[in-house]
């Protein structure tokens, strides 16, 4: 296996585990929280597939699919239109709500496609380009990569936990 290979099997596992957390849930259970402080499915799967679209952008040195196919406009979110849900508050976590499991997983379908393509390009030698200097040590492709991944399994994992519990009501 090469690296290409790897990270794009990484890559594919969170989609799978999006599409399992996502497929066939009405609007009330995607944007349902388990409580007043909780992250809906919603919102974590925005949240991740934005921080993708944001940081593989910004390492391709390409425009985000949320822009270049106008997703922003199709959600129709009340955040600012860069915004990635970094920091959100839990009144601007409620904020977030997604209509249709159709509309949440065909952006992060695209953004998966976008992604997958950027990186089957890559070789070893690739990954130890920096890519953001306002860090100490700068980071490099393969280690925000990596990140991204780390993060994105995260909450595509915390997204699976709150289908779980709405299954179970």
């Amino acid at each position: 296996m090469n690296v290409a290979d790897i990270l794009t099997d990484g890559y594919t596992r969170i989609r799978e585990t999006v599409h399992a957390a996502v497929e066939g849930l009405e609007p009330d259970d995607l944007n349902a929280r388990l409580d007043d402080g909780a992250n809906s499915i919603a919102w974590l799967v925005w949240h991740l597939t934005r921080v993708q679209d944001d940081h593989l952008a910004d390492a391709a040195g390409s425009e985000q699919v949320w822009f270049t196919e106008d997703w922003a406009t199709r959600f129709d979110l009340p955040v600012a239109k860069g915004a990635t849900g970094y920091g959100h508050s839990s009144k601007q976590v409620g904020t977030v709500r997604v209509d249709s499991a159709d509309l949440l997983l065909g952006y992060h379908d695209a953004v998966y496609e976008r992604s997958a393509g950027f990186i089957r390009g890559l070789d070893g030698k690739a990954l130890d380009r920096i890519v953001d200097e306002a860090w100490s040590p700068p980071v490099t492709l393969g280690v925000r990569l990596v990140s991204v991944l780390s993060d994105d399994l995260q909450h595509a994992g915390q997204a699976a936990f709150v289908r779980g519990c709405l299954e179970r009501r």
